[in-house]
């Protein structure tokens, strides 16, 4: 089985809509304005992979920079999507829908729904493993930003058209809010082998 990562190419503010349909691997911690100004909405990255034996994995992240010491970002009114398309007709074949949600105690938790190979609906409190059936898992909370970038040697390979490396991680000592979900592969894939995965974030009215 091999997987193809699309960028979030969806607005994640308002109307959503398709920006492009090429294919890229990509992260995306600094937005434009509008983006930046909810941090909730503002996908940073999507990571997917697969065990080889027969389970997938996918982790979104999103509220990229927080500070260490800082607390996880939750908004009842956004909505999180991973969409899975396994014919490669750009058209989602599986779309999982991820909501958090308070009790009356103001405790936070989250839903996933449509998890394939998982039960239709899972939920549970925040920062802890829930069981979404089958063996399949699911998680959501503050976590330690895994993306890797070399501002410094960027800006300086940009100024020189030398390429320079500091080894310096510009995201080192940031956070992230993350959900990751295991899932059945065979299931996610149709039978293909093959899938395409993104990610969208949309606040609701």
């Amino acid at each position: 089985m091999s997987l193809r990562q699309r960028r979030p190419f969806w607005v994640a503010l308002g109307v959503v809509g398709m920006m492009a349909a090429g294919t890229a691997q990509a992260a995306d911690h600094v937005e434009a304005p509008g983006s930046a100004a909810d941090p909730a909405a503002d996908i940073t990255d999507l990571y997917a992979w697969h065990d080889g034996a027969g389970t997938a994995v996918a982790v979104l992240s999103f509220a990229g920079l927080t500070p260490a010491g800082g607390a996880a970002t939750y908004d009842g009114d956004v909505l999180y999507g991973i969409h899975i398309d396994n014919n490669d007709d750009q058209i989602a074949d599986h779309d999982i829908w991820i909501r958090f949600g308070q009790d009356s105690g103001g405790a936070w938790g989250v839903q996933v729904s449509n998890l394939p190979g998982g039960n239709p609906v899972v939920e549970g409190a925040v920062e802890t493993e829930l069981d979404a059936g089958n063996g399949f898992k699911a998680w959501a909370g503050l976590a330690d930003d895994p993306f890797f970038f070399d501002l410094a040697g960027y800006e300086t390979t940009l100024a020189t058209a030398t390429l320079s490396f500091t080894a310096v991680d510009a995201f080192a000592g940031t956070n992230v809010t993350a959900v990751s979900l295991t899932m059945d592969a065979a299931t996610a894939d149709g039978g293909t082998g093959t899938f395409d995965v993104w990610a969208t974030s949309a606040r609701l009215p």
